[in-house]
Protein backbone atom coordinates (compact mmCIF):
# COMPACT_ATOMS: atom_id res chain seq x y z
CA UNK A 1 0.00 0.00 0.00
CA UNK A 2 2.85 2.39 0.81
CA UNK A 3 4.31 2.08 -2.69
CA UNK A 4 0.94 2.94 -4.20
CA UNK A 5 0.68 6.00 -1.95
CA UNK A 6 4.21 7.11 -2.88
CA UNK A 7 3.50 6.56 -6.58
CA UNK A 8 0.34 8.66 -6.31
CA UNK A 9 2.30 11.42 -4.58
CA UNK A 10 4.98 11.35 -7.28
CA UNK A 11 2.42 11.31 -10.10
CA UNK A 12 0.72 14.40 -8.64
CA UNK A 13 3.94 16.44 -8.57
CA UNK A 14 4.24 19.38 -10.96
CA UNK A 15 6.65 19.11 -13.87
CA UNK A 16 8.80 21.73 -12.11
CA UNK A 17 9.05 19.56 -9.00
CA UNK A 18 9.88 16.48 -11.05
CA UNK A 19 12.59 18.43 -12.87
CA UNK A 20 14.10 19.43 -9.52
CA UNK A 21 14.34 15.74 -8.61
CA UNK A 22 16.17 15.05 -11.87
CA UNK A 23 18.53 18.01 -11.40
CA UNK A 24 19.23 17.01 -7.80
CA UNK A 25 20.27 13.53 -8.85
CA UNK A 26 22.10 14.38 -12.06
CA UNK A 27 23.81 17.67 -11.19
CA UNK A 28 24.13 17.56 -7.41
CA UNK A 29 24.82 13.86 -6.83
CA UNK A 30 21.49 13.40 -5.04
CA UNK A 31 22.09 16.18 -2.50
CA UNK A 32 19.31 18.62 -1.68
CA UNK A 33 21.79 20.57 0.47
CA UNK A 34 24.19 21.21 -2.42
CA UNK A 35 21.32 22.26 -4.64
CA UNK A 36 19.86 24.64 -2.05
CA UNK A 37 23.31 26.17 -1.39
CA UNK A 38 23.78 26.68 -5.14
CA UNK A 39 20.40 28.40 -5.54
CA UNK A 40 20.92 30.60 -2.49
CA UNK A 41 24.35 31.63 -3.76
CA UNK A 42 22.78 32.60 -7.04
CA UNK A 43 20.18 34.72 -5.24
CA UNK A 44 22.96 36.51 -3.33
CA UNK A 45 24.95 37.16 -6.51
CA UNK A 46 27.70 34.76 -5.48
CA UNK A 47 29.27 32.25 -7.83
CA UNK A 48 26.99 29.33 -8.52
CA UNK A 49 27.41 26.03 -10.30
CA UNK A 50 24.51 25.64 -12.70
CA UNK A 51 22.15 28.10 -14.32
CA UNK A 52 18.75 26.72 -13.49
CA UNK A 53 15.40 28.50 -13.67
CA UNK A 54 14.46 32.09 -12.90
CA UNK A 55 12.01 31.02 -10.19
CA UNK A 56 14.64 30.28 -7.56
CA UNK A 57 12.48 31.16 -4.58
CA UNK A 58 9.66 28.94 -5.86
CA UNK A 59 12.15 26.15 -6.48
CA UNK A 60 13.50 26.49 -2.95
CA UNK A 61 9.95 26.02 -1.63
CA UNK A 62 9.47 22.97 -3.86
CA UNK A 63 12.78 21.54 -2.68
CA UNK A 64 11.77 21.96 0.96
CA UNK A 65 8.50 20.10 0.34
CA UNK A 66 10.17 17.32 -1.66
CA UNK A 67 13.02 16.94 0.80
CA UNK A 68 10.65 16.79 3.76
CA UNK A 69 8.49 14.18 2.06
CA UNK A 70 11.50 12.02 1.20
CA UNK A 71 12.90 12.35 4.71
CA UNK A 72 9.56 11.51 6.34
CA UNK A 73 9.03 8.42 4.19
CA UNK A 74 12.71 7.41 3.89
CA UNK A 75 12.62 7.19 0.10
CA UNK A 76 13.87 8.72 -3.12
CA UNK A 77 10.97 10.03 -5.20
CA UNK A 78 12.94 9.42 -8.39
CA UNK A 79 12.32 5.72 -7.77
CA UNK A 80 8.71 6.44 -8.79
CA UNK A 81 9.62 8.07 -12.10
CA UNK A 82 8.24 5.85 -14.82
CA UNK A 83 10.19 7.74 -17.47
CA UNK A 84 7.10 9.10 -19.18
CA UNK A 85 8.17 12.77 -18.90
CA UNK A 86 8.81 14.49 -22.19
Amino acid sequence: MADKTQQSYYDALSEEAKMLLVLRDELYMGSWDKMVDDLKNRLKGRPYIFKLVNRIEEDLERIEALSSYEEKHKLNLRDYDKGDRQ
